[in-house]
């Protein structure tokens, strides 16, 4: 993990000290898709449902990796938007873990027709 290249997208944080990472600055869409231009392979978030939002909004996720756990906590922060756009994605893979977890990967769903 050290050595893979890290990219922050922060409107607060000035200086990362991890090895490999680069600020990006504030979320801009076009900073993103630049980013996707430039960068060979995939481009993965971690931890940051905000984030994630956005790239929906803006059409600039192509994949979700999703851990499903068997806990209803009854409150916190939704991942997908009540107002955000609607975007079709497809099962790729899934895994089922002893505990109960699932992981889950979709990928974005081709155009079909209207």
């Amino acid at each position: 993990m050290n050595e893979t290249p890290k990219y922050v997208v922060s409107a607060s944080l000035q200086a990362a000290d991890w090895s490999n990472s680069s600020i990006l600055g504030p979320y801009s869409a076009s900073t993103i898709r630049d980013l996707k231009d430039r960068v060979d392979g995939n481009i993965y978030v971690s931890g940051s449902g905000t984030l994630v939002r956005a790239l929906l909004a803006d059409g600039l996720a192509d994949a979700l990796h999703l851990f499903v756990y068997p806990l209803a906590l009854g409150a916190g922060q939704r991942l997908f938007a009540d107002n955000g756009p609607a975007t079709k994605f497809a099962l790729d893979r899934s895994e089922a873990y002893s505990n109960g977890v699932l992981y889950l990967t979709y990928v974005r769903a081709a155009p079909g027709p209207e």
